[in-house]
């Protein structure tokens, strides 16, 4: 017989577990399948905006594991270089995203979904589970996704992107946050991230079709990048070793729920077009998903911002690189 939950979330990241944990907060049964057993890597720069916090109810003196906080960063283009003031934050994702599912209480069971199925209202996964709500939050290559949106909900192939991130301990001399835009005339950007604990965090990201129609790689990318992280004196003499991931950035669709079924995070597609910023959208929709099925709310991605940075320079850059794409 089949585990029985009101609610089976797939996906253990920041947009699982905020969902989790507003549910349970509601009193709603709910349980979490992830193949991957926690604490688990993920690449990522894991730089996160105040209002992120604010959505998880966190405050930041209080946050018990490593949290680096920026009032400004530096922006360098071809020509052009700024200092920008922002408030930001910095965290370990490896750390972050473990306590965010550990405080969120949710049961959490290893699992790798392969075959999900409707039956009589209900959502069965595997023949071993079954519920009345479903949330697909397993990030870009989701099961949700795949079986229930992918035919009406298709993601906008000119904006994948591809990125090589590696984090690693190292003896910072410069504990400043550095944006590197349009490297070689691409859209996306690179990053040196500092962070507590002496570790950094570095890495390149850009739209996949962009490298393609250049006959060009992120390998490649990411070889010119470090090599000017050398330059500037950011880096020196490691041995890199990092690791990829592709995602999509936010376009025009905006369909997150069929039935009972539901996308966030990275599987509705919903990184921020200025800054491929992941995190934020995918708490504000795990948020707003659990409203949806504790309020009766109507679940509207378009109540998710899709921009992240603030600042309306960004902004124009990124449409004008993206209008090419």
């Amino acid at each position: 017989m089949a585990i029985y939950a009101d609610v089976i979330i797939i996906g253990g990241g920041p947009a699982g577990s905020t969902c989790a944990w507003k549910l349970l907060k509601k009193g709603v049964d709910c349980l979490l399948l992830d193949k991957q057993v926690f604490p688990r890597t993920k690449p990522c720069g894991g730089w996160l905006m105040p209002e992120v916090l604010e959505d998880l109810e966190i405050d930041a003196g209080e946050y018990p594991l490593s949290l680096m906080s920026f009032d400004r960063y530096h922006v360098h283009f071809k020509y052009l270089n700024l200092c920008l003031k922002s408030l930001q934050f910095a965290i370990q994702r490896y750390e972050f995203d473990n306590w965010l599912l550990e405080r969120s209480a949710v049961t959490v069971i290893q699992h790798q979904v392969a075959h999900i199925k409707q039956d009589s209202g209900y959502y069965v996964i595997d023949d071993q589970y079954k519920c009345k709500y479903l949330i697909g939050a397993g990030g870009t290559n989701c099961p949700v996704y795949r079986t229930f949106f992918k035919s009406i909900n298709p993601r906008a192939r000119e904006l994948q992107a591809v990125t090589l991130v590696d984090e690693f301990p190292y003896d910072c001399s410069d504990e400043n946050l550095h944006l590197w835009f349009s490297i070689n005339l691409l859209p996306g950007y690179a990053w040196y991230v500092p962070k507590c604990k002496g570790i950094v965090n570095v890495g390149i990201g850009t739209l996949t079709p962009r490298l393609q129609k250049k006959n060009d790689s992120i390998k490649k990318e990411w070889q010119k990048f470090i090599e000017k992280v050398s330059a500037l004196s950011l880096i020196i003499d490691y041995q890199y070793n990092p690791r990829g991931y592709v995602y999509y950035l936010r376009s025009n669709v905006e369909v997150g729920q069929v039935g009972n079924a539901y996308l966030v995070g990275d599987a509705a597609g919903l990184a921020t077009r200025d800054m491929a910023e992941g995190i934020g959208p995918a708490v504000k929709s795990g948020l707003l998903a659990a409203d949806s099925i504790t309020e009766g709310k109507t679940y509207e991605l378009s109540l998710i911002k899709k921009y992240s940075s603030g600042n309306s320079l960004l902004n124009r850059v990124t449409e004008y690189f993206l209008a090419d794409s």
